[in-house]
């Protein structure tokens, strides 16, 4: 059986932004190479608004700033930032 990891992709998800169709495209492809499954489950910048938001963002293995800016709530996505380095999760920005 596969090892499985969730991946929070912080982003305003627009399907018509290539860059966000190849960000979760780029994960699972790695995820393939690595053997691993990883299931990525996009977050609207401004769920990290609220407590709520930030509690369900707490179940994610890693946590990825996706390319595509201006974020709808650049506030929200600087707090994913701020939830990934002080709860120790693996982080990346592009």
């Amino acid at each position: 059986m596969k090892k499985t990891i969730d991946i929070g992709v912080i982003g305003d998800y627009d399907e018509k932004k290539s860059s966000h169709l190849a960000t979760t495209e780029a994960i699972q492809h790695a995820s393939e190479h690595l053997f691993i499954k990883a299931r990525v489950t996009w977050l609207p910048t401004s769920s990290f608004l609220t407590e709520a938001g930030l509690k369900k963002s707490g179940r994610f293995d890693a946590i990825w700033a996706s390319p595509g800016s201006p974020y709808l709530s650049l506030e929200g996505a600087i707090e994913a930032i701020r939830l990934a380095r002080e709860t120790g999760r693996p982080f990346i920005g592009t």
